[in-house]
Formats: C-alpha cells, structure tokens, sequence
C-alpha cells in the first residue's frame, strides 16, 4: 500500500471534465467531474501517517474528532484557520426574504447554518495570489471518457 501513496505523490495529479451546455446562454464549458467514491478517512489517515511521524491510528483519531472540534469552536461564533488547509465558519441562512426595519430581525429568521471554507491562499506584497494551499499546480486537465481512465481502467 505504500508505495501506491509513493507513486501518487510523485506523479502529476489528473483531474477531469466533461463539456457541459449552459442553458442559460446556450454555450458551452468545461465542467470538472469527480470519479468514483469518496476517499475515506482511513486512506487520508494512511497517506498522512506516511508523510509525517503520526502513526495511522492517531491520525485516525485526531481525523475522527476534527468535525466536532471545528464545530465547538464555530458554534461559539469563531473562524476556524488550519493552517495549510484553510478556513471554516458558519453563516446562517434566512426564513424569509428579509423585514422591513432593523427593529423586526430577530434570531428567529434564521432556519439553517451552513459551514463555509475558504482554502488558505499566500499572497505576494501587491496583493497578487502566489500559492493556494489545495490547488496543486501539478494538475493535468482531460476530458472524461477520452482517455483509459483513473489507474488505467
């Protein structure tokens, strides 16, 4: 198993899309498209064991528990910035369109909490982006269905 993780992580990274029609203007875009299921937890645990000094199942259990971490702190109204990573916060979501004056907004307009995320981005000195943590400059783009597919299926 370690040395598929070797060879993922010394490879470009593919990513894929598809060619979508946009009903709204009737032209056309790429659209990204995932495959297969989602990682699990488990692989994620095995891949960071093998890039640092964290045995699997601590980092399995540090992984188990980061949702109800991040959301104590969130629910106590604060951002929560991991480094490398990025950003996670709470926004409420509104019952209704809104009230005309201040005076009628009440806690009791909000049916909904949604978590946001922004990934952690390095800007230069004029403000420019340099590095986003998440995005690797390594990722080849190809057409879903045009190529043998993810691992050579």
């Amino acid at each position: 198993m370690q040395e598929s993780i070797i060879n993922n992580l010394k490879s470009n990274i593919m990513a894929f899309f598809k060619r979508v029609q946009k009903r709204i203007n009737n032209l056309w875009y790429p659209q990204s498209v995932t495959v297969g299921k989602p990682v699990s937890t488990r692989e994620i645990a095995d891949e960071l064991s093998f890039v640092s000094t964290v045995t699997r199942g601590d980092t399995y259990a540090v992984m188990e528990n980061l949702g109800q971490v991040l959301s104590k702190y969130m629910s106590n109204g604060r951002t929560v910035k991991i480094d490398g990573v990025g950003t996670f916060y709470y926004t409420a979501t509104a019952a209704k369109r809104g009230v005309k004056t201040a005076e009628e907004v009440t806690a009791t307009l909000i049916n909904g909490v949604r978590v946001r995320f922004l990934p952690e981005v390095a800007r230069s000195s004029n403000n420019q982006v340099i590095t986003r943590s998440m995005v690797s400059d390594k990722v080849v783009w190809e057409e879903w269905g045009k190529s043998a597919g993810p691992a050579g299926s």
